[in-house]
């Protein structure tokens, strides 16, 4: 069973009316090497953000991670309100004074007192955290459905292109290994018509020439380079059907194909395998470039 890989590109949003607020949740995420979180919540609610980061990193291996929370009450929420049995005290002999004093009319009431704001304190009742913290997860857990499936579709269109790509590369490194023989071959051929121009009719040591091409052959083996590019490529197709976080591996396993390109290159002597692994090295960069998005 081949299973997906991530792309560390995604986007999710969920909002819903739940426990009479409007909790809305966003997630977005670019490429980091590592797990690299940051929030932005509503004011008053910042007891969710270890909760949600928690969240996220038992599902996200890495990324750079935005999260942005807004919860908005649309009920009112319980009040206290306190009086301040004091300064009412206080005020209400200050009133009798005045009415004895000026002989006023006694009409001290309630609505009387109430007018002086700075007897009452309203305080809103301690919100249940972990009721709210119900609420929001089930908003940031459909945001997360949207973020995964966003990832994992990125995920695919790199796997198709990779394994494309990976084709390619393979097709190369057989034309290289078919042309490799036939540069030995070919070189044997100029340097025995060589001997032939400068020595005329003397006798030419064939057992010299079977040397000379074999250290020339020796030379310019890429056998060893092109099986291991191979494995580095099979062992690349495996981590991809393996699914998850393999960003890093897959990244380390392009580094090396690179390093086997390198040295085909450095040891050839012929042009057409010369373009050949120029050729291969652009694919090679593609899939780097490409691999530094993939979880």
């Amino acid at each position: 069973m081949i299973r997906v890989i991530n792309s560390m590109t995604g986007f999710g949003r969920s909002e819903k009316i739940v426990g009479g607020r409007d909790i809305a949740v966003e997630i977005r995420s670019v490429n980091h090497r590592y797990f690299d979180y940051s929030s932005r919540i509503s004011r008053g609610y910042g007891f969710l953000d270890t909760k949600l980061k928690s969240f996220l990193q038992e599902r996200i291996a890495r990324g750079k991670l935005d999260l942005y929370v807004s919860v908005q009450t649309l009920e009112s929420a319980d009040v206290e309100v306190q009086v301040n049995r004091s300064l009412a005290s206080g005020y209400i002999a200050a009133l009798r004074d005045l009415q004895k004093h000026y002989g006023l009319k006694d009409d001290i009431s309630v609505m009387t007192v109430a007018r002086n704001s700075d007897l009452f304190a309203v305080r809103q009742a301690p919100e249940n955290e972990e009721a709210i913290w119900n609420d929001v997860r089930q908003i940031a857990e459909s945001a997360f459905q949207s973020f995964s499936e966003m990832r994992q579709a990125e995920g695919s269109h790199l796997r198709d292109d990779f394994l494309n790509r990976t084709k390619t590369i393979l097709g190369l490194v057989a034309k290289v290994e078919k042309r490799s023989p036939e540069t030995v071959t070919e070189y044997r051929d100029k340097l025995l018509a060589r001997l032939h121009e400068m020595l005329v009719d003397a006798n030419i040591d064939e057992q010299r020439i079977v040397t000379e091409a074999a250290i020339f052959a020796d030379k310019v083996s890429v056998a060893e380079e092109t099986v291991r590019l191979r494995s580095h490529v099979s062992q690349f197709l495996s981590m991809m059907e393996t699914g998850g976080a393999v960003g890093r591996r897959l990244d380390f396993l392009v580094q090396e194909m690179n390093r086997e390109a390198n040295t085909i290159g450095s040891k050839c002597v012929d042009a057409e395998i010369a373009h050949l692994v120029v050729d291969m090295k652009a694919e090679i960069e593609k899939i780097r470039e490409q691999v530094q998005n993939v979880e």
